[in-house]
């Protein structure tokens, strides 16, 4: 952890106590240090200077000044210690500002935001810490003069006293090359563990072993398919005899768990993965069963039985917590812990962030025997992502929590962090709400992590059966659809770690110029190929839809739930039934899924069964990502891919070319693909070519209600290629107006000849906007009225 990291000498412009070091043209690194030793050793937030050779000019001043001058900024520096009238910097990426100046002190103003610390107890909205990326001034600034650095031992060193540390980040509208220049500086994202992109499930709640393997059994009975199973404090000792603090433990609770090793084997032969809740901020306490030999490790006398307080800057210390407090639970199948947070901000080293050392020495302790690291833990500042997965806190049930969260997990991605985990459904408070479960289940489905949660309450659990029928019905649905989507959302892991783009964008990453991209807060990009608006408020009584106000860029899209054909550009108010949420297709997606036919059992394996939904309109293509699913091994290249690509129009005809990887270990030898080319017409002239290997049999089915063609190929082996070719072009199918409206009429609490004459009048309408004059004169109920308006002028 001590190499030298100092950047290319050909970008370094140095004085006797200060170093401006060019990493890119739009970012630059200003150092100040009294005694004149610059820092090039990795700290908290920075492990990496390398870059490569930027272009840039200098002038050094008569008073002993430097002016620096790229494609992007100018450095103006009097060559002493930082202050407002010594150091600027100006801006001159396009960005939407007109004064793009900065001085040293400067607040940054207009910034879009980054991300914040915790969510416990929040109501709604939190503050967030700053991003850096901003609209109207173009810049940012990251200060790294307080982290601590890395010392060759491994260790931490605190920096010295009066050092001034900068990273101006001066990109404007680029925001996606800014990211990656971030990702770069500051390390990239893990590749998480396949299994955490599936369901988990997390309650605090005295479970014994009995009732915890039985309540996952009943979710596999329930069709509702899991991936993680977490156990929160009550799998230790949390009422110690002779004293102590319950809520740090490290001794299993044998009355709940006699048999600790078959309890996590039990899990493990379901197909799950297991972690277990940490609070060390009381130590070693002396009921531990491992005190004594911590003691000795540490030379205290155990006989004296003083607590052994927990001090992450303490090397012997941590080397004692993990090998006598976590690696023998690791011994008996824990795969990895959620770190809660109780330990403060003072550590034994002045300005050292316990819960930061905590993220970092617990991530690479997870990175043994070739395994991935991994830990669900707080945010603790600029560079947390490199120590996944976020635990957001404990929130309270509102629905002002679930209004904010959609804005919050996308801002994050200002600040590079990708994997927020949410108490999904809430943490604790409110009251039974049924509609508000299923709406923030949605959400979870189309986040970064779905982990359900809940307090003890006994009444307030988030178990699928303990909600009416239909909710029931839902929620499990809702679940299996996560597991259904692991085939999209690992392949968007891999673009997360490789290219540096997180899964969950704010609209203004894809559209940076475009206004209306910045006035849709709750609307992000999820992947390459969807956009969600989730519903955040109550559905109307009346027209028994939810509403948000959505922004479609220019271009088709098409709604993953109901089919429904959009054109872009504009502003719409989108209107679903509870067992929706607006999930928009762009034209040209093809979004992998794993088979709606194949069993969903615990556990994310690779599946045999694929199903690959294609959207037409204009060219497109994917890479289906896949590997071991665990391990480092991808990181030499033991991956594979599976290439899809779309050609709307070619050669006079539609073509989506299909390759199969080579065998593979971690794959099924064959596979069975249903390709689904969505919202189009019938269209009998397919033919399918093959390169190599041919399928067992081909199927071909034109459903004319979901407007979808269906191609089933079974039995495609590995390496097979094949293309399936269309000699006429594809068209796309128009929105069936009546019907869709009928379907909303049907279920709204209207009075029927009000429907029968609304019903009259859309299916008489001819011209779009004479239908909607009439409509907005009938003096219809506002929600109903935007819930017609919508299928009318999608």
């Amino acid at each position: 952890m001590g190499a030298d990291t100092r950047a290319e000498q050909t970008g370094v412009v140095a004085g006797s106590t200060y170093r401006l070091t060019v990493l890119t043209q739009r970012l630059i690194r200003m150092e100040y240090a009294p005694d004149g030793i610059m820092e090039d050793r990795l700290t908290q937030t920075v492990v990496c200077r390398d870059f490569p050779k930027a272009e840039c000019r200098v002038w050094r001043t008569a008073q002993g000044g430097v002016e620096l001058h790229t494609d992007f900024v100018s450095v103006f520096y009097d060559g002493g210690p930082f202050s407002p009238h010594g150091l600027r910097a100006e801006n001159r990426s396009p960005c939407a500002g007109i004064y793009c100046t900065w001085r040293y002190g400067d607040a940054l103003l207009e910034n879009l935001g980054g991300t914040a610390r915790t969510l416990d107890g929040a109501d709604g909205s939190v503050s967030l810490d700053d991003g850096i990326q901003s609209r109207l001034q173009g810049y940012a600034v990251l200060d790294d003069s307080a982290s601590f650095a890395h010392t060759v031992e491994g260790g931490f060193a605190p920096r010295a006293a009066g050092v001034q540390d900068l990273y101006f980040f001066s990109y404007g509208f680029a925001y996606r090359e800014a990211l990656r220049d971030f990702y770069r500086l500051c390390g990239p994202q893990p590749l998480l563990p396949r299994y955490a992109l599936g369901n988990w499930w997390s309650r605090f709640h005295a479970y014994t072993a009995e009732e915890y393997l039985a309540l996952m059994d009943r979710f596999a009975d329930e069709r509702a398919p899991l991936s993680v199973a977490v156990v929160d404090m009550d799998w230790h000792i949390t009422k110690p005899t002779g004293g102590g603090k319950g809520w740090t433990g490290y001794t299993w609770n044998r009355a709940l768990f006699p048999d600790p090793r078959a309890f996590l084997d039990a899990l493990h032969a379901r197909g799950l993965k297991v972690s277990l809740n940490l609070h060390p901020a009381e130590g070693v306490q002396v009921h531990e069963e491992m005190y004594p030999a911590v003691a000795a490790v540490l030379g205290r006398d155990a006989e004296r039985s003083q607590r052994i307080p927990f001090d992450p800057s303490d090397s012997a210390f941590m080397e004692a917590y993990f090998a006598y407090l976590h690696a023998p639970r690791e011994a008996e199948g824990v795969d990895f812990w959620w770190i809660d947070w109780q330990q403060g901000t003072a550590s034994g080293a002045a300005g050292l962030d316990p819960l930061w050392a905590l993220n970092h020495l617990h991530t690479r302790h997870s990175a043994r025997a070739g395994k991935r690291p991994l830990i669900l833990s707080r945010y603790a500042g600029v560079g947390s992502h490199r120590f996944p997965i976020g635990f957001s806190g404990d929130s309270v049930i509102s629905w002002a929590s679930l209004r904010f969260q959609p804005y919050f997990t996308a801002t994050a991605a200002n600040i590079g962090y990708g994997w927020w985990s949410h108490d999904i459904g809430g943490h604790a408070g409110g009251k039974r709400d049924d509609e508000l479960q299923v709406r923030w289940l949605q959400l979870g489905v189309f986040s970064p992590v779905l982990r359900l949660h809940s307090t003890s309450n006994p009444f307030c659990g988030k178990e699928p059966w303990r909600y009416g029928d239909e909710v029931r019905a839902l929620m499990a649905g809702l679940l299996r659809l996560r597991h259904r989507l692991v085939p999209y959302l690992y392949s968007m892991n891999r673009r997360a770690h490789a290219e540096g783009e997180p899964l969950v964008q704010p609209m203004y990453y894809q559209y940076s110029r475009e206004a209306l991209a910045y006035r849709v807060p709750n609307q992000y990009l999820f992947g390459t190929e969807l956009t969600v608006a989730p519903i955040t408020e109550p559905m109307d009584a009346v027209a028994r839809v939810g509403r948000v106000t959505a922004w479609l860029p220019e271009g088709e899209h098409f709604d993953f739930f109901n089919g429904l054909r959009y054109a872009g550009g504009r502003q719409m108010v989108l209107c679903r039934p509870l067992s929706q949420l607006p999930v928009l297709a762009k034209a040209g997606a093809i979004i992998p899924l794993t088979g709606e036919g194949e069993p969903l059992p615990h556990g994310t394996p690779n599946p045999e069964t694929l199903e690959v939904r294609v959207y037409g309109g204009a060219d497109g293509a994917f890479d289906l990502y896949e590997d071991d699913g665990e391990t480092m091994a991808f990181a030499d290249g033991a991956y594979a891919l599976t290439r899809f690509a779309l050609r709307w129009r070619d050669a006079g005809g539609t073509r989506l070319t299909l390759h199969m990887p080579q065998a593979q270990p971690y794959l099924p030898a064959k596979r069975n693909l249903t390709v689904y080319f969505m919202g189009v017409l019938n269209n009998d002239t397919l033919s399918v070519v093959w390169q190599s290997a041919a399928a067992d049999a081909v199927a071909v089915r034109y459903e004319a209600q979901a407007q979808r063609l269906t191609v089933r190929l079974r039995g495609v082996p590995c390496g097979a290629q094949a293309t399936l070719a269309f000699q006429t072009p594809l068209a796309l199918a128009t929105n069936d107006v009546p019907a869709r409206c009928r379907a909303i009429l049907s279920e709204a609490f209207v009075g029927y000849e009000m429907k029968a004459e609304v019903d009259r009048v859309i299916t008489e309408g001819t011209q779009p906007n004479a239908l909607c004059s009439t409509l907005v004169a009938m003096d219809l109920p506002p929600a109903l009225l935007h819930a017609l308006l919508e299928i009318i002028l999608a």
